[in-house]
């Protein structure tokens, strides 16, 4: 995969996932690829900077810290949002398939009351419970069964082996029911969220009719009772009385925060489609500012570094303080060699983003990395080391500055990185491998020293 490509790498996350906004889209495809629910995270300053303004507010309604909560973009384009642990899991589809920010507020309030409400850990308590049912049915059954084997009464028999199947499914029942019941306290909760920070509740509640037409074109008519969700369909029965009664129903979303919106579904389109992805997304308007920007990142993405630098000069010229267009000239001029022109634009890019985002400051390091110049490499160090401090998470920045230790001499320091790397790519045994070589390469209990202990000593939990 290219650089150009790095923020949209997905991290092999082992997660229990639990909480689905919509139950048709609860697995997808691609967070169904391995047993251990793999998922395909992705880092993109530009959009988790705006989710996260979109989750703040209603954070604080809550009762919640935000910065104990942590918003987890998945490239996947099913429309779908989940909770694990302190996290909350965005799909980047919920973000194209949103015509209005407050679609997507409406999705993260959901979510949020999942959080505020402490459903996972009673989701905890029922799943032992439901557990607990099914072995006592199922032995049970067997007891049955083999009380009829000894009698042998073939009608005993049958009975146990009913038991036998019945007892999962009994099991099963209960815990959707309850899950059910989450699912609409969520609802409510987000209700009262939005009507405390001033926002309408049409989002919500477009985003329900949205999810129901599409069931109804698939030709879903799932049992209820064996939905771990309410039907579509009921959910936008409480949620139309519910709406229309707020005063703040008819609130729009402001321009400033429409359009930032719009910026990044064209880059989801543009990552995800390509250029034709981009121009079904804005067809009505190929020249908005969000078109030329999907378009010359789809350019860009289509091997010609030239013509898009060209599109993305024009997007600059005429928005200048704008960060992520910096940010993507980074990019651009990364792809075409000039490795100190983009550790430039990264610069321009770090002092106009107001997030402080690591991803952009780390970039900076990554572009001087690229260049292979020795003597820019301590340089290349601080801002990569810079950009970790504020995210430590960033794997892919570690892999920089392993090359940048390398290029100096400093083996234990690139070994030491490749193994925080590793560690932060859920690549635990790798992690391990090289945290004990670079352990042998410094004095004991220095902090490299301790910080591949660290990584030693840590043990990892297993499913």
């Amino acid at each position: 995969m290219s650089d150009s490509r790095r923020h949209w790498r997905g991290r092999a996350l082992a997660l229990a996932l639990s909480c689905a906004i919509a139950a048709p889209a609860f697995t997808s495809p691609a967070a169904a690829q391995s047993a251990g629910n793999r998922l395909p995270v992705v880092r993109d300053a530009e959009i988790e900077a705006l989710v996260k303004d979109y989750a703040t507010p209603i954070l604080k309604a809550a009762g919640l810290s935000p910065d104990r909560v942590e918003i987890v973009l998945v490239n996947d384009l099913a429309f779908n949002a989940f909770v694990a642990g302190r996290r909350i899991f965005i799909n980047t589809g919920t973000i194209l398939g949103s015509k209005t920010p407050n679609e997507t507020i409406g999705v993260v309030a959901h979510e949020i009351g999942h959080l505020a409400g402490g459903h996972q850990e009673r989701l905890r308590d029922q799943i032992a419970r439901a557990q607990t049912i099914a072995v006592v049915a199922s032995l049970l059954g067997v007891g049955v069964a083999a009380a009829g084997a000894a009698s042998g009464s073939g009608a005993v028999a049958g009975l146990g082996g009913g038991l036998l199947s019945s007892g999962s499914g009994i099991a099963q029942r209960g815990l959707f029911a309850y899950q059910r019941t989450e699912e609409t306290t969520a609802d409510r909760s987000a209700l009262t969220y939005l009507q405390k920070t001033g926002q309408s509740p049409k989002g919500l509640l477009q985003s329900f009719e949205g999810l129901m037409r599409r069931n109804m074109l698939a030709g879903v008519s799932a049992n209820q009772y064996l939905s771990s969700h309410p039907a579509p369909q009921d959910r936008i029965g409480f949620l139309q009385t519910a709406a229309h009664e707020s005063p703040f129903f008819d609130v729009m979303d402001p321009p400033e925060r429409q359009l930032r919106h719009d910026l990044a579904r064209a880059k989801i389109a543009a990552f995800n489609g390509g250029a034709q992805q981009v121009r079904r997304t804005f067809g009505r308007d190929l020249h908005s500012l969000p078109a030329l920007y999907g378009d010359a990142i789809a350019t860009h993405l289509a091997g010609s570094p030239q013509a898009s630098l060209a599109k993305v000069d024009q997007l600059v010229k005429s928005n200048p303080n704008n960060p992520w267009f910096q940010e993507f000239r980074g990019e651009v001029l990364l792809a075409a060699g000039r490795s100190e022109d983009a550790a430039a634009a990264f610069g321009k890019a770090a002092k106009l983003d107001p997030t402080r985002s690591g991803l952009i400051q780390a970039s900076v390091g990554q572009a001087i990395v690229a260049g292979g110049k020795p003597e820019r490499m301590r340089d290349a160090i601080g801002q990569i080391e810079r950009g970790l401090e504020a995210d430590p998470g960033n794997s892919n920045a570690y892999v920089y500055l392993a090359r940048a230790y390398g290029a100096i001499g400093e083996i234990g320091s690139a070994e030491l990185a490749t193994a925080e790397g590793y560690w932060e790519a859920g690549n635990f045994r790798q992690a391990k491998i090289f945290a004990a070589r670079a352990q042998q390469k410094f004095r004991p209990g220095v902090p490299q020293w301790r910080r591949a202990q660290d990584i030693l000593t840590t043990k990892v939990a297993r499913k």
